[in-house]
């Protein structure tokens, strides 16, 4: 009588259940492997995910203050030296047909104090600029608190300041300022104005009071205009030659959206180096898995010579190990994951972007840290599967 001899076989439950075996006997040295791996799974995911969520506060910025801004100031020119902008040249850039909205700015000779008593050497590094009513609409910026320079308030001793002027000032509505020699109600404070930062450190007046009592140029210093959105391009080309037709080399036009459209290709650039620096983290976890796993088949000659004798097979120790490994990378991409979506979420409270967590980012790091483990219990695993049964069982 033959007796038949059945192939042995290794569920997923008995593998899940033996590859969890070094896990739960060392834990300290568990913990600290997968930890490595976490902390390279959690620099890949918050920075994937503060990086997306900045890009869409900045395409959020864009979508709300609009790309359709060009500002308009004098420039070098081919002679070089200081240059202006005609008097007439706000009049003739509102001619151009696409042009919706135009304002100016224009920078008045004076100095900005909280009190006369004040040096005026101290001024906080502020400016005086007359402003012309329409600028708040044009430029697309709101107030903080007060009211705005309209056609009636232009002509009085009153004056709108910048942000960053309020806060230096330590002055909000209702208080007075020292501006050129004279005192300034301050009606209104505006709120940071993306599209033109110069104004967070001006204080505001009135054109019509700038001009006939302090002396400021009729000529404006900056001129903003809004154009229809499809119409931008051409407008451009023809901005320096409106607005200063003798000397259109000596007009510089900008494109205020194109320094925040800038700002998001540079958050870009630096994702990818901080995704290097996780990669580079998470391989040093990966090394750290192999020579925990290699020392781990080290001390558990005598467990792998055992269960040889009882009738496992090398695929069956191989598989033991690689599992561990797997297992053991696993619970710290998972872990990673969560502290990284974490970190994310904290950060884009405390800067008040929008919360974007990007699921690739999450399930390939997770994947990653799977393949990492599996790299780098291969040679151990493959080790432990070439020790013969009486060579290991010598160490019990």
């Amino acid at each position: 009588m033959t007796a038949t001899l059945e192939r042995s076989s290794l569920h997923a439950g008995d593998l899940l259940r033996v590859g969890s075996i070094g896990l739960r006997t060392r834990r300290t040295r568990a913990v600290l492997s997968a930890l490595g791996i976490a902390i390279g799974i959690a620099a890949m995911v918050s920075v994937l995910g503060v990086s997306d969520s900045s890009k869409a506060d900045l395409l959020a910025s864009l979508d709300r203050l609009g790309t359709n801004l060009l500002t308009v100031q004098a420039g070098g020119g081919i002679g070089g030296g200081e240059t202006t902008l005609p008097a007439t040249a706000e009049q003739m850039l509102a001619r151009i047909g696409p042009v919706e909205r135009v304002a100016s700015v224009t920078p008045v000779d004076g100095t900005v104090r909280r009190t006369d008593l004040v040096p005026s050497t101290h001024t906080g590094g502020l400016t005086v600029q007359a402003a012309d009513p329409a600028l708040l609409d044009t430029l697309a910026a709101e107030l903080a608190t007060g009211a705005w320079l309209d056609s009636t308030r232009s002509a009085l001793p009153v004056t709108v300041l910048g942000a960053v002027a309020a806060e230096r000032l330590g002055v909000t509505t209702g208080a007075k300022v020292w501006v050129a020699d004279q005192w300034f109600s301050v009606i209104g404070v505006l709120r940071p104005v993306e599209l033109a930062q110069d104004l967070d450190r001006s204080v505001l007046i009135g054109r019509d009071l700038a001009i006939s009592a302090l002396g400021a140029d009729e000529a404006p210093g900056t001129v903003y205009l809004r154009t229809m959105p499809n119409s931008v391009d051409a407008v451009r080309g023809v901005v320096a030659a409106t607005a200063n037709p003798r000397d259109p080399d000596q007009v510089t036009v900008s494109r205020p959206s194109d320094a925040i459209a800038a700002k998001a290709a540079a958050s870009s650039a630096f994702t990818n180096l901080f995704l290097a620096l996780g990669a580079v983290a998470l391989l040093v976890g990966g090394v750290g898995i192999a020579n925990v796993m290699v020392i781990s088949v080290l001390e558990r000659r005598s467990e792998i010579g055992l269960r040889r004798a009882l009738g496992a097979t090398r695929r069956h120790i191989s598989a033991q190990f690689l599992a561990e490994a797997v297992l053991l990378s696993a619970i710290g991409g998972l872990g990673g994951a969560l502290l990284g979506t974490a970190i994310t979420a904290v950060y884009d409270l405390l800067r008040g972007w929008p919360l974007l967590v990007p699921t690739t980012g999450i399930a390939g790091g997770f994947a990653a840290a799977v393949l990492i483990g599996a790299v780098a219990g291969l040679y151990p695993a493959v080790r432990a599967s070439r020790l013969s049964p009486t060579e290991a069982l010598r160490t019990v």
